[in-house]
């Protein structure tokens, strides 16, 4: 034996025992990165100024998108929050499931507790798990629930070790945080009740007592029932009066909470689902950021959102672990300015265009309902550049777990692709085809069909426009991304072709 064959087999034994006597926590980081989901509520493609926003700024993100990959045509499975997050949990399209509008706050769980879904397969790859912020996907079996004992099923039966949470929207009730399945600071000699039927209760609301608000509902809205730390809110709620959020505080809370989860889980691998609350109404910034935007409120939280990010990347880098975490920038759905509150948001809206180039918005089949900012930062794996591969978040769920080699089977996520080299910027190329808004639209190469129907085609409560029309649309969106060009009547091969494919797709699984 050479001695070169002898040096060899020396520094291989040292590396051997090295790895075998690794701590636990830092040889699952070789091997396993952290992710961190950061998921807003609400923002719109062209919210942001690394999407062409020129009329606010946000230098936090904009410092993850140029340090990461950046995508133009990423996408949620749907307009609407319940669904988007229904989806991206269970790698379901949410249609194929009754029950996954937009739900109130006192529904019940409508995740699978059987399945497989994004949470449990990071847990079943020995990652600790956690949500903090927004949830609103239902809790328990039932709409009775008893808010005073702990609430289950929720977060923590599917997936999740740690939840820190609010059970809905932040113009819903329960205004109250939830901490593994409890409210906090619930007082048994000041029990909680929810109802969303009738008045329960002496609270004032917003419809009999609009001169206790501090920010006024738009009319026809619904924002006008229960006031808390006055704002009317949706459903009625009383009790738990030491409970409620102070709606200044709450993005500080969950903050605080992230930062904290992150910070006891630095020597191992963690997954985050990081749901903020920005820029969903009731806009209600903390003081340090109102009126900074020039914009109203809405632009307001947007500052603060983009804060809240720096935030989190600052504390990855004092940590020393930004190298080993992959961080996903994204959003429900698109953008909706008037959402049931006088903020402002409309008439400081200073030729801000919160979709961008897009048509529609939140609610509506057009691109702007759910083309959505969508950012992906992981140092040193991830090259820095822009994408317009075709990816959506219902593809998460198989995307990772091909990352962590963990076998799902079709059942569990069914219309989840594994996208993980486009993802990670390892190839351009991105879905075949994606299906969209409650399966009424399909996107296959460039080309973009909406089937007809006779619902609403303007949705005035919030001045957008739905999508909706009782004839075919077919749109170019390599050449007309502002969907203003219907090539139905020109193209009825293709309109022809796309239909008989989103019926055969939706008649799947």
């Amino acid at each position: 034996m050479t001695n070169q064959s002898i040096l060899i087999m020396f520094f291989r034994s040292v590396i051997l025992s090295f790895l075998y006597f690794l701590p636990l926590g830092l040889a699952a980081q070789i091997n396993k990165p952290n992710v961190i989901i950061i998921y807003t509520d609400d923002l719109g493609y062209g919210d942001l100024s690394c999407y062409g926003a020129t009329r606010i700024s946000t230098p936090n993100i904009d410092k993850l998108a140029k340090e990461g990959l950046r995508f133009t045509n990423g996408h949620t499975t749907s307009a609407t929050c319940t669904p988007s997050r229904y989806a991206l949990m269970t790698g379901q399209y949410p249609w194929r499931k009754k029950g996954t509008a937009v739900l109130p706050g006192d529904a019940a769980l409508i995740i699978p507790t059987n399945r497989a879904t994004l949470p449990s397969q990071f847990k079943k790859s020995g990652y600790q798990t956690a949500i903090v912020g927004k949830w609103h996907l239902g809790l328990g079996d039932s709409v009775e629930k008893n808010w005073n004992n702990e609430v289950k099923p929720g977060p923590n039966q599917v997936g999740f070790d740690y939840s820190f949470i609010f059970p809905a929207t932040a113009d819903r009730v329960p205004t109250v945080f939830m901490e593994n399945g409890r409210v906090v600071a619930a007082d048994s000699t000041d029990p909680i009740a929810v109802n969303y039927q009738k008045q329960i209760g002496t609270d004032p609301t917003g419809k009999d007592h609009p001169e206790l608000l501090k920010m006024q509902a738009s009319p026809e809205h619904g924002h006008n029932n229960t006031i808390v730390n006055g704002i009317g809110r949706i459903g009625y709620m009383s009790g738990g009066i030491k409970a409620r959020w102070v709606d200044e505080e709450v993005p500080l809370t969950f903050l605080e909470k992230a930062k904290a989860f992150i910070e006891q889980n630095k020597a191992q691998p963690f997954f985050l689902f990081y749901a903020l609350t920005e820029p969903h109404v009731p806009r209600m910034p903390s003081t340090i950021f109102k009126g900074k935007s020039q914009l109203g409120y809405r632009g307001d939280v947007i500052l603060q959102l983009d804060w809240t990010v720096g935030e989190i990347t600052k504390q990855l880098d004092y940590l020393g672990i930004t190298k080993n975490t992959l961080i996903i920038f994204s959003s429900d759905n698109g953008p909706v300015l008037d959402d049931g509150y006088q903020d402002e948001a409309v008439t400081k809206r200073n030729g801000h265009t919160p979709a961008g180039p897009l048509r529609g918005g939140k609610y509506s089949a057009f691109e702007g309902g759910t083309r959505v900012p969508l950012i992906l930062s992981w140092p040193g794996v991830i090259k820095p550049g822009i994408s317009d591969a075709l990816v959506c978040q219902v593809d998460l769920i198989a995307s990772f777990s091909a990352m962590l080699k963990l076998p799902i089977v079709a059942e569990d996520a069914p219309d989840s692709k594994n996208m993980l080299p486009a993802l990670l910027g390892k190839s351009t190329t991105g879905r075949d085809y994606l299906i969209k808004q409650y399966g009424g639209s399909i996107i296959q190469d460039h080309w973009k069909y909406i089937e007809p129907n006779n619902f609403e085609s303007y949705h005035t409560l919030t001045d957008i426009e739905t999508g909706n029309s009782p004839t075919a649309q077919l749109y170019d969106l390599k050449h007309d991304i502002g969907e203003k060009n219907n090539l139905a009547t020109k193209y009825p091969e293709k309109v022809q072709a796309l239909a008989a494919l989103l019926r055969k797709l939706n008649a799947e699984n």
